[in-house]
């Protein structure tokens, strides 16, 4: 970790031509990035230059299918250039805090806020130092010091490395919920508009793979946007947990920060307050450097969405069958093609949808270990966040993506879906005569009656209506009127409409 000045001893330097921690004085100039440096940091020469590296080994960042799995625009959120961004932006933020607490001289606070400059961070240097220290943050806070001038040794005081790191990376998971919400949200619209035009479309209805009962299919857009809907809700509710900052110095405790007095609170809690406001962030009742669980809940929201629309996506792939033909992806010249077979359109954003379902769910099990820590800083599980932070993110806003493309723009053939109703030879309906039978006869005695003429349908081909017409055990009870309206699937859709109008609401 990167040591810490204490803000006594800051207080009690000679402060010389700056004087008093309040004055203000003239600007003495940037510093020099990086003066000297010929590529060994402390006293190891860089390996190998960026350039020269291999490419890379994960899907995420892979030449060939980093936007098959990875979002661009979350992945600018995640990515090095904005995590050192935002490392730059919390040492600026501080210093900025600290001299309006007056625990820094203001002078060096505006001129850190004026020459702290993120672009002009070395990343060779930084990678090279980051290997070595086994952390980024002191090899950043060398490159600003320098980059400071005279003002560089009142940058990062009080605080430690992982303040640091998990304040910048407490703001990328800020804007990347953000533009999940937004992603989400646009799914939620595209489904509204399904379900309300869709609400009268009638279709199978399968459970364990088998025909059941007719459903339609603006229900079942409605079954998929309510979870999102849910999704939505439980996202504004993480929101002040997931942002939660993290902030306790060398051991929690913010010590080199002092005591305080009897009239005022220490410097600590002071300056956690008022650079939560600056930043956006939840101020926390307690260091939580140890306690990760408002990591893991945001990660396991994540995934759960990836959850959700890997199960619409896993619909979509079993309707774009054949021999269901319900619906299409959207046609898109040659995606989904088959190196050998001229015919093929594969379904390949639903599969990457569940492929992400997949991926996630794991990441929610690396998160967890998180919670297991030891004493007040952990020898390990941190750097599972590293990890498992920045893919999770990358991986939903893309599971969004493709579930956005394929919702707004996939075929929906309703004569097939009507087609389809049909296959059993009316089979589906028998649920609805049975409970017109069972008014009469008892709901066991009538289950009986008619299992038997199913069973000669399923072993005949015969059509279920015909069976039913002749056997005088339904006969007797229901007119061949009355039996006729149970086999039609538009006469037994039970809640199906009202729980669409219930969804939907006003939108």
């Amino acid at each position: 970790m990167a040591s810490t000045t204490t803000t006594q001893q800051i207080k009690a330097q000679p402060n010389g031509h700056h004087h008093t921690n309040g004055d203000s004085v003239s600007d003495h100039g940037p510093g020099v990035v990086g003066e000297g440096w010929n590529g060994r940091s402390f006293g190891v020469p860089l390996p190998s230059p960026l350039e020269s590296l291999p490419g890379s080994v994960t899907m995420l960042d892979s030449a060939v299918f980093r936007t098959m799995f990875g979002s661009d625009t979350m992945r600018e959120i995640m990515c090095d250039r904005t995590y050192v961004k935002r490392l730059v932006e919390v040492e600026v933020a501080l210093a900025e805090v600290e001299g309006d607490l007056g625990i820094i001289p203001q002078w060096a606070a505006q001129s850190i806020a004026k020459y702290a400059d993120a672009s002009k961070i070395n990343l060779e240097r930084l990678r090279h130092e980051t290997d070595i220290v086994g952390y980024s943050i002191l090899p950043v806070v060398r490159q600003l010091s320098e980059m400071c001038g005279e003002a560089g040794k009142f940058v990062h005081v009080g605080f430690n490395t992982q303040d640091i790191h998990d304040l910048a990376v407490s703001l990328q998971i800020k804007a990347g919920l953000d533009l999940i919400e937004d992603q989400l949200n646009t799914a939620r619209a595209t489904l509204v508009r399904l379900a309300k035009e869709h609400k009268n479309t009638i279709m199978m209805g399968r459970t364990h793979l088998q025909h059941a009962l007719p459903v339609t299919f603006g229900y079942k857009c409605a079954v998929y946007l309510a979870s999102l809907d849910r999704h939505a809700e439980r996202l504004a509710q993480l929101r002040p947990r997931a942002l939660l900052a993290s902030i306790g110095g060398a051991s929690g405790s913010l010590g080199s920060m002092g005591m305080g007095t009897e009239t005022s609170l220490p410097d600590g809690i002071r300056t956690i307050s008022a650079i939560c406001k600056r930043l956006g962030l939840t101020e926390p009742s307690i260091c939580i450097h140890v306690t990760r669980d408002h990591i893991v809940e945001t990660i396991s929201f994540l995934a759960a969405v990836c959850g959700s629309l890997g199960k619409i996506a896993y619909d979509v792939m079993l309707m774009s069958s054949v021999e269901i033909a319900e619906v299409k992806e959207p046609f898109v010249p040659h995606r989904g093609a088959s190196s050998t077979m001229p015919h093929k359109r594969n379904p390949i954003s639903s599969e990457i949808v569940m492929a992400i379902a997949r991926l996630t769910r794991s990441h929610v099990a690396t998160a967890m270990d998180t919670l297991v820590s030891d004493f007040e800083r952990a020898t390990g599980p941190w750097h599972l966040e590293f990890v498992v932070i920045p893919e999770t993110f990358t991986y939903t806003s893309n599971s969004l993506v493709q579930c956005n493309f394929i919702l707004d723009n996939m075929t929906v053939d309703t004569s097939r879906m009507r087609k389809n109703l049909s296959l059993s030879k009316g089979l589906i309906m028998a649920e609805h005569v049975m409970v017109g039978l069972a008014d009469k006869v008892g709901r066991v005695q009538a289950h009986d009656i008619i299992y038997e003429d199913c069973k000669r349908c399923i072993e005949t081909g015969e059509p279920l209506v015909d069976l039913l017409l002749v056997n005088p055990a339904v006969t007797k009870y229901l007119s061949r009127d009355d039996v006729a309206w149970r086999m039609e699937p538009g006469n037994y859709l039970g809640s199906c409409l009202s729980w669409v109008d219930q969804v939907v609401g006003d939108r």
